[in-house]
């Protein structure tokens, strides 16, 4: 659609619309009269609604405190009674603002663990820290590190900005107790317990949490005197850990799985379980309790450091290592051995080497039957 012609445009068109003709120059007069008479379009000032109107209110009274927010405090709406919380929208309750860690505790992570050797899961204990967010702490500090050898920028005022914002967990001081950052001993849902499974016990015979593992996971019941020797769940936890191949297998081929442990073995921390056990039973024996948690985690560490030597070590002879003179790279040379365990009945298993460059099939070759020949029932 054309635009319309504006009362200003004709009237400096009138000097050059001339004509002796009576009829062009009576329609001029009536072209520029109604051109004149012609309003413009106004602009009305939009109504307002009530909600639009307390909005506007609202930013210009208690709203307008939040336009600047104070450096370590978050810049959350208030509640009722003027204080603030961890959730930023107070009508969804269930959106709560996690903490992050602050510069000095992640610089203490990395401390410990770099520096003082000590392992991941007994700073996760000593801090209150997931296992897998000190080892993404430690990657990251050792990144950042690097860069700053390299002599590359870092991008610090961003970092600063959000530590000023949402909230953080400080580092404790000295003899004061470190707040925990999060949970260290939650266990993800195995897909295991998933089902509904009708299973009768009689009344007279004990069902423990290792009883449940093994119907979910279609094992047959322990044998009595198996199962008198374990008091506790939290007992098979030391077995485990020494031993983690004395978990019994059920199943045979592609389908073997093995039989689900109870909570207290699955759990990232099941040091703990025994520690709160220990203190039930010895209340005023603080020192027992410490000295036997001590040594419960120098023989995990040390379960831990044996197993990773030796898988090291096996690697290690399986593996030929040859590098060129003159040359930047070294070839690692493993031999591949064409067994049922390494390839699968096929030769097709995916752990399989050589898979990543495809197995070709026989079903173009001449002569080769492509119908199914029978049918199993």
């Amino acid at each position: 659609m054309a635009p319309r012609i504006q009362s200003r445009s004709v009237s400096n068109l009138l000097p050059y619309l001339t004509s002796s003709s009576s009829s062009t120059s009576s329609s001029i007069p009536s072209l520029c009269s109604s051109s004149q008479s012609s309003r413009h379009f106004s602009v009305t000032a939009t109504q307002q609604t009530k909600l639009r109107r307390q909005m506007f209110e609202w930013l210009a009274t208690q709203g307008a405190g939040l336009k600047h927010h104070t450096p370590g405090e978050t810049n959350y709406l208030r509640l009722a009674d003027g204080t603030q919380s961890n959730r930023p929208f107070p009508n969804n309750s269930h959106f709560i603002s996690e903490p992050v860690l602050s510069e000095e505790l992640r610089n203490e992570v990395y401390v410990r663990v770099k520096e003082q050797n000590k392992s991941p899961r007994a700073v996760s204990v000593e801090l209150g820290i997931d296992m897998n967010r000190i080892a993404a702490v430690v990657r990251l500090v050792e990144l950042e590190r690097r860069q700053r050898e390299k002599g590359n920028p870092l991008a610090l005022p961003y970092a600063r900005a959000v530590h000023e914002m949402i909230p953080t967990t400080p580092l404790a001081q000295a003899g004061e107790r470190q707040i925990y950052h999060e949970p260290i001993n939650d266990l993800p849902v195995h897909p295991a317990t998933g089902a509904q499974i009708f299973y009768p016990v009689p009344e007279s015979r004990p069902f423990t949490r290792v009883d449940a593992g093994r119907v979910f996971s279609g094992a047959p019941m322990l044998e009595k005197k198996v199962g008198d020797k374990i008091t506790h769940p939290s007992d098979l936890a030391e077995d485990v850990i020494q031993k983690p191949s004395s978990i019994e297998w059920v199943g045979k081929g592609d389908k073997a799985r093995q039989v689900l442990q109870p909570a207290d073995v699955r759990i990232p921390h099941p040091q703990l379980v025994q520690l709160a056990r220990d203190r039930a039973a010895f209340p005023e024996e603080r020192r027992t309790v410490a000295q036997r948690h001590a040594e419960r985690l120098e023989r995990q560490e040390k379960a831990e450091k044996e197993r990773a030597a030796r898988t090291a070590d096996r690697r290690k002879r399986s593996t030929e290592t040859i590098k060129p003179p003159d040359s930047r790279f070294a070839f690692r040379i493993q031999d591949a051995v064409f067994t049922e365990q390494t390839v699968g009945k096929d030769g097709r298993a995916p752990w399989a080497p050589g898979r990543r460059y495809g197995v070709p099939r026989n079903d173009r070759t001449r002569g080769t039957v492509k119908i199914p020949t029978r049918v199993n029932v």
